[in-house]
């Protein structure tokens, strides 16, 4: 009796079965892939269905010329997944999820873009800062102090500084009237009247402690008179040239109009215009023996503003001849 016929598969095709299907399936996806890089063949063979065969019949030729047996099963189904877009990748419709996809997937170089401009907005920000913003800040904060703190001592310490230096009531009533307008100044926050007031009031401090004469120049190689010829004189206008000398025999600078040119210059030597009378008298003294015996043509005593004058005197002072 014949042996019945072994029916089952050697075990090493049975074991190809699986590897078999990937096969296939990597087959149909190449053969997707051909058709869709050669596209004018594959719009002139599906146009129509007719013509699958015939596209079929060229795709084996392909493979073939590759070396490569390729099934009409496994051709048939890559172009009917060419047709079905099986392995075709579709993107996603434009919308939040896919813009939140794709800066979460670029994120190193978004992020790089974003720090740059972090970095560049924190470095203009700081340059503006220290440039502008802090200068202003710190000007307006000098500003406050002042008006708050420095000019309101500085009134009120120079107005005592006058108070204790004066002699007569001419200098204090004009420091109270320095000290009220320094103190409107400060309640308007008008800084630059205040200084003005303060300044005012350290210049009559000063005056206050200056102490000097007025000698006439009566050295014999001094010149001692001038006289001089204007319009706005009405004549001659005489002037006898003095020297302001402190206690120590030192020049003392004082502020003095020019009539002629209407500046005020600092000066220790000027001309005092006087009558004629005077300027004749003075002329005589040292005329007499070639010096001016009476050299004192006023005195400035601290404490006090004017100058008290031992010989008449006129409105008028020049301070080049």
């Amino acid at each position: 009796m014949a042996a019945a016929p072994d029916t089952a598969a050697p075990p090493a095709e049975a074991a190809r079965k699986p590897a078999g299907s990937l096969d296939e399936l990597m087959l149909a996806m190449d053969v997707v892939d051909t058709l869709r890089h050669r596209t004018v063949m594959v719009e002139r063979e599906l146009a129509e269905d007719t013509r699958e065969g015939e596209l079929i019949a060229r795709l084996r030729a392909l493979y073939k010329g590759q070396g490569i047996d390729v099934p009409d099963s496994i051709l048939a189904q890559g172009v009917k997944a060419l047709k079905e877009s099986r392995f075709v990748y579709t993107p996603s419709p434009p919308g939040l999820r896919r813009l939140a996809a794709l800066t979460w997937v670029r994120r190193d170089r978004y992020g790089m873009r974003l720090g740059l401009v972090v970095a560049a907005g924190l470095a203009a920000w700081l340059v503006y800062d220290v440039g502008v913003v802090r200068p202003q800040r710190q000007a307006a904060e000098a500003v406050r102090v002042e008006l708050s703190e420095t000019l309101p001592h500085r009134l009120a310490t120079t107005r005592d500084a006058v108070y204790s230096e004066a002699i007569d009531a001419a200098a204090r009533q004009r420091a109270d009237a320095l000290f009220t307008r320094g103190r409107a100044a400060l309640d308007r926050r008008d800084v630059a009247e205040a200084r003005t007031a303060a300044a005012d009031l350290d210049g009559l401090v000063v005056q206050l402690r200056q102490e000097y004469e007025l000698r006439i120049a009566g050295r014999p190689e001094d010149r001692t008179g001038i006289y001089r010829e204007h319009p706005s004189y009405k004549g001659h206008a005489f002037y006898l040239v003095v020297d302001a000398i402190d206690p120590q025999g030192r020049p003392v600078k004082l502020p003095i109009r020019n009539d002629e040119t209407n500046k005020i210059e600092m000066v220790s030597r000027f001309a005092v215009r006087v009558s004629q009378a005077t300027y004749e008298a003075v002329r005589d003294d040292k005329v007499r023996n070639g010096i001016v015996q009476n050299i004192r043509l006023g005195e400035k005593r601290r404490g006090t503003l004017e100058t008290v004058f031992k010989m008449p005197v006129l409105e008028g002072r020049i301070t080049t001849w």
